[in-house]
C-alpha cells in the first residue's frame, strides 16, 4: 500500500517539482494546505523557495508553523527542504532584520560567507555515520543546491537522555547545516527534487521511514 504524503502548499514551495519527484518513488501524493489532510498524511513534506521572512509569514497564515509543531508532537514524520528547512530554526537573518521561526531547533540562518553568492550548482555532502536519510548514497555523491543564506553553526546541546540528531555539513565558503535527521523531522537545506537519482533515492528513504 503506497505512504500518504502531503505537499504542504502555502504560496513558497516548487510544489509541482517536489509532487512529481514523490509521487515517482511511489507515494500517494496531494498538494494541499487542507488542515485534516495535513495531519493525517503518512508524511508531510514542507517545501520553500525566497526570503525567509515571506516564507515563515505564509507558512503562519497557512497554519502550518502550528500543523508542523502537533505532527511532531505526536511522532508523525515531517521533511522540510530548502527554505522549508531554515524556517524549522529559531530565527533567520535578512538584511539585518530578525524574523522568529519554527523554533524545532536553535539556531540562526544567515547570510553564506563565501567569495561567490548564491551558492547555485551541485556540492558534496559529509554525512554522518549511521545516516539514514543518505543510506545507499556514496560520500562523493553531488546534491543541487540554490541559496544565499544558511546555518552555519548547529547550537543544539547534547543530551544524555535524548539521542542527539544526525547533522550532515556540506561547504560554500564555509560549513553549513546541509541536512538534519531529528526522530520524525528530517530537512534538507538542497533540492532533492533536482537532485536526479540521488536525490530519488533520498525521497525513497524518506518513505521508508512513513
Amino acid at each position: 500500500m503506497s505512504k500518504r504524503v502531503v505537499v504542504f502548499d502555502y504560496g513558497f514551495g516548487n510544489v509541482r517539482s517536489a509532487e512529481r519527484a514523490v509521487a515517482h518513488v511511489g507515494a500517494d501524493v496531494e498538494i494541499t494546505s487542507d488542515f485534516d489532510a495535513a495531519m493525517d498524511a503518512d508524511g508531510l513534506l514542507v517545501p520553500g523557495v525566497g526570503a525567509f521572512a515571506a516564507c515563515m509569514r505564509g507558512l503562519t497564515e497557512a497554519r502550518g508553523d502550528w500543523i508542523v509543531g502537533r505532527r511532531l508532537s505526536g511522532g508523525r514524520p515531517v521533511l522540510g527542504i530548502c527554505v522549508g528547512m531554515q524556517v524549522l530554526f529559531t530565527r533567520g537573518v535578512e538584511h539585518g532584520v530578525e524574523t522568529p521561526g519554527c523554533d524545532q531547533w536553535p539556531g540562526t540562518v544567515e547570510p553564506l560567507r563565501a567569495p561567490v553568492v548564491p551558492h547555485m550548482g551541485w556540492n558534496t555532502v559529509k554525512a554522518p555515520e549511521g545516516s539514514r536519510l543518505f543510506a545507499g548514497l556514496d560520500a562523493d555523491t553531488r546534491y543541487y543546491f540554490v541559496h544565499s543564506y544558511g546555518v552555519r553553526s548547529w547550537e543544539l546541546e547534547p543530551s544524555e537522555h535524548l539521542r542527539p540528531p544526525l547533522v550532515t555539513w556540506s561547504t560554500h565558503g564555509e560549513p553549513f547545516v546541509a541536512a538534519v535527521e531529528n526522530g520524525p523531522l528530517w530537512a534538507t537545506q538542497f533540492h532533492p527534487e533536482k537532485s536526479g537519482s540521488a536525490g530519488a533515492q533520498l525521497l525513497r528513504n524518506w518513505l521508508d521511514t512513513l
